[in-house]
């Protein structure tokens, strides 16, 4: 029965609109155009507002949009979220086995990809009637239904341009993935923000402000506010900055970390290698998962509140399970109680030490999500000790002073791999935590995010060079 639900997708796979893979070699330069492309065109639609959308000053959701790259009120208001999510809930049915998928099968594989597509579009409709439900952007009655269904088809249209960007990207036409370049987008321009707006940045406005002895800078106390800031304050703060700058030399360090297996070539006596198990060997991708279901609950609860006619605090037994939330006198929305107060970080010192509790529930259950996202994907991701060991022997490699054969290779490896891959969980969960703690610019998630994308490109962009340069090596790393 598990088996059948992927091929539901078959006949609704080939209606879907799809990027074909290139059918000759695309050279590298094209590569960079295409990406740069597909870059300025994403960024474009996060600036384009949405046609019957009053513009607001309150966002509820904050320093979430860093992570899932959307802007309020625009093309890009649901940014990324509908497809990690998407993707979040299929990966984590097949790594139950609740879904029988084989990745290494190109055709299971293009089940998953046309399943991973329906679940796109419809979480990103159903995220944008959420939108429209919850008021945010205004009352149904107010809007009227040719601006409702206005609304519905722009983020719809829009969900489904971004889903076809990454494809384009992923399939070979550009370099890394669609998703990933998003991310890191949204997160340099956070940062940029952060330090240079000329209204709140920390070298430009807040600076200005501060020089000015106004509010909140105003006092004795100036300065350790510029320094430290205020539970009242709308400004970054030094310690952000320097707490962003720590977390990137931290990040940059974890990724050079690794254990390394010496390899031999059975076909070549004598030639020797090394396999690398790096520190972070499912790289960032459980800090992905682990934001996208903290901001789905988040997102959700906050929509029944709404629904419910926004019960005060402590007044309703579901809703302090689930999510209480409050509205301040600025107009926005923050949880409370529940499951979302615990899921949601503080964003700097003021807030830890306001609430110590919920700081260390948020920091507990987001490594131990982590840490458990990351067991979950060595089996999803093909990365477990048994599948790492078979691709080893098929590539004539073997452990020196062992027989030549899976079984010693395979044991040897999970030795090292599923402690690793804990250990790696439990570091991102920790940076990622602990920098919003200190109020890092771009939220911790987004950096540790950032700098897991900027080594992968990095990495991407050394090896598509040289297989440029010299056509022979890309024989060897199997393109």
């Amino acid at each position: 029965m598990a088996g059948r639900f992927l091929s539901i997708f078959k006949p609704i796979g080939r209606i879907l609109p799809e990027i074909k893979k290139p059918e000759r070699k695309v050279s590298f330069n094209e590569k960079i155009f295409w990406t740069a492309l597909v870059l300025v065109i994403f960024l474009v639609m996060t600036e384009i507002p949405l046609y019957g959308v009053a513009p607001s000053a309150n966002d509820n959701f904050g320093q979430l949009r860093v992570i899932f790259a959307s802007n309020r009120g625009t093309l890009m208001e649901l940014g990324i979220g509908p497809i990690v999510t998407a993707g979040l809930i299929l990966q984590l049915l097949v790594g139950s086995g609740i879904i029988k998928c084989d990745m290494s099968d190109p055709e299971d594989r293009g089940l998953f990809t046309a399943a991973s597509k329906v679940f796109s579009i419809a979480l990103t409709g159903i995220q944008a009637i959420a939108y429209i439900l919850s008021g945010m952007y205004g009352s149904i009655g107010e809007l009227g239904i040719t601006v409702i269904l206005a609304i519905l088809i722009q983020l719809i249209a829009a969900g489904i341009i971004v889903m076809l960007m990454d494809e384009l990207v992923q399939k070979g036409w550009g370099l890394g993935s669609g998703i990933s370049l998003f991310i890191m987008a949204g997160v340099a321009q956070s940062i940029f923000w952060s330090m240079f707006s000329p209204v709140n940045g920390l070298f430009v406005g807040g600076l200005s402000q501060f020089l000015a002895g106004a509010d909140p800078f105003n006092g004795a106390n100036a300065a350790f506010t510029y320094v430290f800031g205020s539970a009242n304050s709308i400004y970054p703060t030094l310690l952000g900055f320097f707490a962003t700058i720590a977390v990137f030399l931290i990040v940059i360090y974890l990724q050079g970390v690794r254990v390394e297996l010496p390899m031999s070539y059975a076909g070549y006596k004598g030639f020797r290698s090394r396999y690398p198990i790096k520190l972070l060997y499912v790289s960032n991708l459980p800090v992905i998962f682990a934001s996208a279901l903290f901001a789905n609950v988040y997102f959700f609860t906050q929509l029944l509140w709404n629904q419910f006619g926004q019960p005060a605090p402590g007044t309703n037994l579901f809703f302090q399970i689930v999510g209480d939330y409050m509205r301040t006198e600025s107009g926005s929305v923050v949880p409370v109680g529940g499951l979302a107060y615990l899921v949601t970080a503080p964003h700097n010192i003021w807030g830890v030490i306001g609430a110590p509790l919920q700081a260390l529930a948020y920091l507990g259950i987001l490594i131990a999500f982590c840490a458990g996202f990351s067991l979950i994907w060595l089996e999803v991701g093909g990365l477990g000790p048994s599948k790492v060991a078979k691709q080893l022997m098929d590539s004539g490699m073997q452990i020196p002073g062992y027989r030549r054969s899976e079984r010693p290779i395979e044991q040897i490896l999970k030795r090292y791999i599923p402690i690793v891959t804990v250990l790696g969980g439990i570091l991102v969960g920790l940076v990622a935590g602990l920098s919003d703690f200190l109020g890092a610019f771009g939220t911790g998630t987004g950096i540790l995010l950032s700098v897991g994308i900027i080594y992968q490109y990095y990495e991407l962009l050394m090896r598509e060079r040289a297989a440029e340069m010299f056509p022979a090596f890309r024989r060897i790393i199997g393109e």
